[in-house]
């Protein structure tokens, strides 16, 4: 039986979430046939056409590797391919996420050097340019980063990092996570010099959780050349460079994923990859243009006070003592809208419940992004919090401005 806080929280759950994302219908759909022959005919012809729709979001002219897994599991990927035990690395912090990699890292005999920027601003290109100036014997194999940090939502200046080591005339291999902003935030591989470039499925690109992706250029077969942390599984070349179709996924192929994914990426196509950005941009000042007036009233602000700074996939609102957390729990239960539940920016705490996150990320429109935050309005009033009136006009008037 429903309870009276209950009633509102029928129809279908949204998710605000920073992924997984809203799994479009047309995704569903797509998924929704029987098994498919893995050795020949549609699925080998589908995959092949997924790799390549992939390089075009990326701007690349590399290889897709395709891996059964999330995004932790196309850092081990990317790792295990690269490097060998005792090599040196630097991974350059913004928050939880990069911290969480160079533990991998760590924990598989890498020697993890680190620049730890904090969770409220991002990478500062100068002072990474100066760490490898100072490497003069060049120990360092490679420069690794998150684009988009979930936890603090920041957005790293990534041709700013590729100047930085450039400038320095440094040799190391440019690597980028861009798991949260793959297909939100505006990326060109080639131009900005990246050589390997890892996302996931669950995000950006609107499909369940369960592939991970890692795209190369040439530079990285030097590394796979020599790493000795290459195993049968994550080993790129034998996935790239196959003798029959289930070599791409080292065994059975994740079928249905497959077709969840080609369909995603035909929305894509559809809607051209520059208006994806777009449309992103648009959405995330909307939230942040609610955040600010709440803030006019009341202890809101967005975790990232520098708007250049910020993610266009998702957003980290920090809010007064413990409502974040309240906020978080009233609208699943009340309205049944998930929020992103607000992971701390470092690896101490998991869960802080002075903020929360809302992801403004992969199939999103203005209903649903005004209807989440009409709900965060109204769970507000539910639990009295005092701030700054207009939110959601301030919104919809960015919406209305749509560029």
């Amino acid at each position: 039986m429903s309870t009276p806080e209950s009633i509102l929280a029928k129809g279908r759950d949204h998710l605000a979430m920073p992924g997984p994302s809203v799994i479009p219908e047309r995704v569903l759909r797509s998924m929704h046939r029987p098994a498919p022959n893995i050795y020949a005919g549609e699925l080998v012809d589908i995959t092949a056409s997924i790799k390549s729709d992939l390089k075009k979001v990326a701007g690349s002219s590399g290889e897709v590797a395709l891996y059964i897994g999330n995004g932790h599991a196309s850092w081990e990927a990317c790792l295990s391919n690269m490097f060998s035990r005792g090599d040196k690395v630097l991974f350059l912090f913004t928050g939880r996420f990069g911290m969480a990699w160079a533990g991998a890292a760590r924990e598989m005999g890498i020697d993890v050097q680190e620049l730890d920027f904090g969770a409220q601003r991002t990478v500062d290109a100068a002072e990474l340019e100066s760490v490898l100036k100072s490497d003069t014997e060049h120990e360092i194999k490679a420069v690794l980063t998150v684009h988009t940090d979930t936890a603090s939502s920041s957005s790293n200046d990534l041709a700013a990092i590729r100047q930085a080591i450039d400038a320095a005339k440094h040799p190391a291999l440019y690597v980028v996570d861009s798991i949260a902003s793959f297909a939100c935030e505006a990326f060109h591989m080639d131009k900005l010099g990246v050589d390997v470039v890892l996302t996931a499925s669950q995000k950006g690109l609107m499909t369940p959780p369960g592939l991970a992706i890692m795209i190369v250029g040439e530079r990285f077969w030097e590394y796979q050349k020599k790493a000795d942390l290459v195993t049968p599984y994550w080993n790129a070349h034998t996935r790239i460079y196959t003798e029959m179709f289930p070599d791409n996924f080292n065994g059975t192929p994740p079928t249905h994923h497959l077709y969840g994914l080609r369909e995603a990426l035909d929305m894509l196509v559809e809607e051209g990859i520059e208006n994806t950005w777009k449309r992103h941009s648009v959405m995330a000042r909307a939230v942040w243009a609610a955040v600010h007036a709440w803030g006019k009233g009341g202890d809101f602000v967005c975790n990232i006070e520098d708007e250049k700074m910020r993610s266009q996939a998702v957003t980290m609102i920090r809010t007064p003592t413990g409502v974040g957390g309240q906020l978080q729990q009233l609208c699943i239960e009340r309205f049944g809208v998930v929020l992103g539940v607000a992971l701390d920016p470092s690896p101490g705490r998991a869960i802080t419940d002075d903020a929360f996150r809302i992801g403004h990320m992969g199939h999103l429109n203005p209903p649903m992004l005004l209807g989440t935050l009409g709900c965060v309005e109204a769970g507000l009033n539910a639990l009295n919090v005092s701030r700054g009136s207009g939110a959601l006009d301030a919104a919809a008037a960015v919406i209305a401005q749509g560029g």
